[in-house]
């Protein structure tokens, strides 16, 4: 009855997104196209720039430039670095009231999907001053018009330039969960590769394949359209091509420019299409041990993939044929596990491990955490039961 009920909430909730005003954002893009990026503002007549980035993104030096074109247009900026990884709603906070007492009125988020989803819920909470965030969790919780945000990528994964989500983390009780409204899609993205090319190697296989993730589960799921599915094909097609490329030579652009563009159209996908069970289980291991997003999605993929069994091999078989993994006169059901054996190849070529940190104490409640974010809104293949996610959990836990 429950996955009756499931599957008609998702039902209505694709046949409302139809009706949806979609915001898709302008595109800047191409190597050296951050240079571009100051006469936009200067257009937008922004008075103070709220820009949101990390530590490691000062120190490196790799946003100086902006900085240094900035001056040169007298706008006026303030840089808060203070962005961790998985931002947390007290962070989210203490950032939102710097950004009120100077008076800012546009944001600019430079970096990973931290900062962009640290960006992204200020400029919520700046449209409902009166809710708190835990109040915007959810789908169409904003719903009023949040101020202009422009989001400047250094890596290529997220997708957050491209979405209407933010993921947050709230430090009490070790959840983390997402704000899903249109009016969080960034105004304006800016992917210039040449932002990437220092990436480490690590981060350029788990942002990768957190693109991947984004791609493959869109595709698989039930809330497709005629639009995320060739998006999703595409960016399969391009990570498949070129991750390990870029993985593995760093600096060659062109590798890393199309390792971009598939970020960001997995990006658009998934923000009508939906993500699933492999996003609700890494979300909870992010939420209690810190596990990066991208490496969780990597490491879970395969299995998730494996547990749908033939519900997938059609879906999968698709991504196998753009993808040019076999034969095109080769068996559904091989095209399919041929690509399950193609991620389980590329993890293993990047040093991705097959297993993760998870204790046995906690499955129980992050089984809990897991099924209630999947169900009902997530448009999967298969609804897990609590046993299922109980068995997946297992299954990737090391020792």
């Amino acid at each position: 009855m429950y996955k009756q009920y499931c599957r008609i909430y998702q039902m209505m909730m694709r046949s409302f997104t139809l009706f949806l005003k979609w915001r898709k954002p302008e595109l800047i893009e191409g190597a050296g196209s951050i240079n571009n990026v100051p006469s936009y503002i200067v257009n937008k007549k922004i008075n103070h720039l709220f820009i949101v980035t990390d530590t490691g993104i000062v120190s490196s030096g790799l946003m100086e430039p902006l900085l240094v074109q900035l001056d040169k247009t007298n706008i006026r900026y303030y840089v808060f670095s203070d962005t961790k990884p998985n931002p947390t709603i007290d962070l989210i906070e203490e950032a939102l009231q710097q950004y009120k007492e100077l008076h800012c009125d546009a944001l600019l988020a430079f970096g990973g999907g931290s900062p962009i989803d640290c960006a992204k819920v200020i400029a919520a909470r700046v449209a409902q001053p009166n809710k708190k965030i835990s109040e915007l969790k959810g789908v169409m919780k904003v719903q009023k018009e949040t101020p202009l945000l422009i989001a400047i990528p250094t890596t290529a994964g997220t997708g957050s330039e491209a979405t209407l989500a933010a993921v947050v983390s709230d430090s009490k009780t070790f959840e983390k969960y997402a704000l899903m409204d249109p009016v969080l899609t960034p105004n304006i993205a800016v992917l210039d590769p040449n932002l990437t090319i220092k990436l480490p190697k690590n981060l350029t296989a788990a942002t990768g394949m957190d693109a991947l993730t984004h791609a493959v589960e869109a595709y698989i799921g039930k809330s497709t359209t005629s639009e995320t599915e060739q998006q999703c094909l595409e960016a399969v097609q391009l990570l498949l091509e070129n991750l390990y490329e870029a993985y593995e030579n760093g600096e060659n652009i062109k590798a890393r420019e199309k390792v971009q563009k598939a970020s960001y159209l997995a990006g658009l996908a998934f923000s009508r299409a939906y993500v699933g069970n492999v996003h609700a289980i890494a979300h909870t291991l992010g939420g209690f041990y810190s596990t990066p997003h991208g490496l969780a999605n990597a490491i879970i993929l395969p299995y998730v993939l494996e547990a749908y069994g033939e519900k997938v091999y059609s879906r999968l078989a698709d991504l196998a044929d753009a993808a040019n993994l076999v034969e095109s006169t080769t068996p559904i059901a091989d095209k399919a596990k041929a690509f399950i054996e193609a991620i389980k190849n590329l993890n293993d070529k990047m040093n991705i491990p097959t297993k993760t940190k998870v204790e046995e104490k906690d499955i129980p409640l992050m089984v809990n955490r897991a099924y209630t974010e999947a169900n009902p809104l997530y448009p999967v293949p298969q609804i897990f039961n609590k046993s299922q996610f109980t068995q997946l959990y297992q299954q990737i836990r090391e020792g």
